[in-house]
């Protein structure tokens, strides 16, 4: 949510942050929507005020006896509350309008966000590792012997429909592997508290984070008015929604292993294949509640936490900062970490992090009381994949695939493994 105030003082600036993410200027209907709602709040207390003045002047007229005067009195304080009522309704109206108009605004580009219309203006800024040399043609993860046994599509869709899995055996227990894993280097080593939270949440939870009301149709509601997560983000950052910390208790590092849903609304076509883009699907995320001075710091500290578990798997990745015309909804800035899956032999999205700066604390109403006291102030809050568990299983396993169709483990998970380090290429651990 955008501060009204800060538009008021320089809607050109509004302005030219919609521009660079190629959206056309906001400012004139908001702030003609907002002086008519500060117009319509004026007169009501002009009006409350001159019902004041002559309820006061009722008891006057009537003690001298002037009727005619008491009578023309009492009858303007009745016009003047029902005056008062209408303008306040009035005012109501317009601060609805209001809101919900600035709730459809994403955010604003940080000054120094790279400018495009699409993907094809990110900017790498990292890259780690090698590609892999094969001997042989690598396969996608699902045509690999030793994988395939494990991934059972034709269930799924039983089941669910398209764009589910079952998981079974080896990759099951490999995929379990990974979230543990990426829990225990986040909470032991990156200073992280673990929370296991719903993933059925409000509306205004929705909103807060920004998936409400603009993007609905990309997540699931139940038919009591829940709607499943699309990712743990929401309840992460929804944990000090209302809330005014103490400058002292922040950072809050929050992660969590969760279910995650998306209707992959607009996707048709895309990723038909495997289970790169699934409706349901796990992810270990990574939310943290800051000072406003410290969230650029907190986003790169965030960033070397997702980049280091894959390193840790011995993954090459890259790592681009999203144009102005691909970031999300409520980000400033967001980097994202792309693993290499020589099946596709290209680099795939494994993990986003992003700052909101104050955009979704003013949707939740999240604030800090500063050490030196002074006025309550919005927090900043980030978030990050740390990482997305299925796709990372992808890029284990046709990163450590064989000519013979096994799969070696990376050394870092043979102890989540029972100290097995590959999938043989029936499907079994050894």
């Amino acid at each position: 949510m955008h501060d009204i105030r800060a538009i008021r003082d320089n809607p050109a600036a509004f302005d030219a942050g919609l521009a660079r993410r190629n959206l056309p200027p906001q400012s004139a209907a908001i702030l003609t929507l907002d002086e008519a709602r500060r117009a319509c709040i004026l007169a009501a207390e002009t009006a409350q005020a001159d019902r004041n003045a002559a309820s006061k002047d009722v008891g006057a007229a009537k003690a001298r006896g002037d009727d005619a005067e008491f009578e023309r009195l009492r009858a303007l304080v009745s016009d003047k509350k029902e005056e008062i009522a209408r303008l306040e309704e009035e005012a109501k109206e317009k601060d609805a309008a209001l809101r919900d108009l600035l709730a459809t605004i994403p955010n604003l580009p940080a000054d120094d966000v790279p400018e495009g219309a699409d993907e094809t203006g990110n900017v790498e800024i990292n890259r780690w590792g090698n590609p892999r040399a094969f001997d042989f043609q690598p396969k996608e993860h699902f045509e690999i012997a030793g994988v395939s046994h494990g991934l059972d599509f034709e269930t799924a869709a039983k089941l669910s429909g398209s764009r589910f899995v079952v998981l079974q055996g080896a990759i099951a227990r490999l995929h379990r592997a990974l979230a543990q894993f990426m829990l225990d280097i986040h909470t032991l080593e990156n200073g992280l508290t673990e929370v296991n939270g719903p993933v059925l949440v409000r509306s205004e939870t929705m909103f807060g984070t920004g998936q409400l009301p603009k993007f609905g149709e990309d997540s699931y509601e139940t038919t009591n008015g829940w709607w499943l997560i699309p990712t743990s983000e929401v309840s992460l950052t929804n944990l000090v929604a209302g809330a005014i910390l103490d400058e002292a208790d922040l950072p809050k590092r929050f992660t969590a292993h969760s279910l995650c849903f998306r209707s992959e609304a607009g996707s048709a076509g895309r990723d038909t294949a495997g289970m790169l883009r699934q409706h349901q699907f796990e992810k270990v995320e990574m939310v943290s509640i800051t000072h406003p001075d410290q969230s650029d710091a907190e986003q790169k500290r965030m960033l070397g936490c997702a980049e280091g578990i894959l390193e840790r798997l011995e993954i090459p990745y890259r790592t681009v900062v999203l144009c102005t015309g691909d970031m999300g909804f409520g980000a400033r800035r967001t980097y994202d970490i792309e693993a290499w899956l020589p099946g596709q032999n290209t680099y795939r999205e494994i993990s986003s992090v992003s700052t909101c700066g104050d955009f979704q604390a003013r949707r939740m109403n999240a604030r800090f009381r500063p050490a030196g006291g002074g006025k309550p102030d919005f927090v900043h809050t980030l978030n990050g994949s740390g990482l997305a568990v299925g796709r990372c299983l992808i890029a284990v396993v046709e990163n450590g695939q064989q000519a013979d169709g096994s799969v070696l483990l990376p050394k870092a998970l043979h102890p989540y493994m029972g100290g097995k380090t590959h999938i043989t290429p029936e499907g079994q651990l050894a």
